[in-house]
């Protein structure tokens, strides 16, 4: 448009200078010269707008690109922080579960260490007249009983003192029926010399199923008892010393831990290979 105008001003120029070797009247020459001045200022008025609109259309598109580039930046921003979102969710959800799951388990702890208070209180008579101690032995609990009391020396004979000490057991396990009991046998270092018995390992379990047999025959159920003899190999006490002997000649009566009781283990299931 601007460059039409220009082209239209300079024809002017021409035509009328041409015009005025004709003799064209002052009057009429003095107008056009008006005319042309008029024009040019209107064309230099429309070169700078067009110019100023020209600057304000760079400016224009400069900022629609940062606007541009901005709302990408964004965009991506917005999918990230959903993104964090979902993880922290997930997160949050796997944290509760774990906590619900230390609740529960805290839980059955307590009542675990709570029933083993009460089987504790069921044997306070006969610890306290010294004829068992318990003990904790790899996690387990213990109920020893020294041979001397139930034995002859080298023997697997019940004597009447082991019978009536025996007898009262019994009617404290009967009192536990949702509990499985394995009754070990175990010897000293000294090898057994004796025609019946071979090693300390058949005089270990002999006295492990003579007791198993007596609880049984006063009344403790048959499917909750186990025999197992370990002869010397899990001492309890140094066998250098008469006293150390002595505490390694014992019967045990290992409360078995219920299923319920038992960790969990089938994280690890996948491990095992088939």
């Amino acid at each position: 448009m601007i460059r039409l105008n220009s082209l239209y001003i300079s024809t002017l120029v021409l035509a009328f200078g041409l015009m005025s070797g004709c003799g064209i009247p002052e009057e009429q020459y003095n107008a056009k010269l008006a005319e042309i001045d008029k024009l040019s200022q209107s064309l230099a008025e429309m070169t700078s707008a067009h110019n100023k609109l020209s600057e304000e259309l760079q400016m224009t598109s400069a900022e629609n690109q940062t606007l541009a580039d901005r709302l990408s930046e964004l965009g991506e921003n917005v999918q990230k922080l959903l993104g964090e979102k979902g993880e922290l969710a997930s997160n949050l959800a796997a944290t509760r579960e774990r906590e619900a799951r230390l609740r529960k388990e805290q839980e059955a702890q307590r009542a675990r260490m709570a029933k083993y208070r009460r089987v504790i209180a069921k044997f306070k008579e006969l610890t306290s007249s010294g004829k068992l101690k318990i003990r904790i032995v790899r996690g387990l609990m213990v109920v020893e009983m020294a041979s001397n009391i139930l034995f002859p020396s080298g023997k697997a004979t019940l004597h009447e003192e082991g019978k009536d000490a025996l007898a009262q057991l019994a009617s404290i396990l009967m009192t536990i029926p949702d509990r499985h009991f394995q009754i070990a046998g175990h010897t000293d270092n000294v090898p057994i010399r004796s025609g019946r018995f071979k090693s300390n390992w058949e005089l270990s379990t002999a006295r492990a199923v003579i007791v198993v047999k007596f609880l049984q025959e006063s009344g403790v159920a048959a499917e909750h008892l186990s025999a197992s003899g370990y002869a010397e190999y899990q001492p309890a006490a140094d066998n250098e010393t008469p006293e150390g002997k002595a505490a390694n000649r014992r019967i045990e009566i290992v409360l078995v831990p219920n299923l319920d009781e038992l960790p969990d283990l089938s994280s690890i299931e996948g491990e095992l290979g088939k």
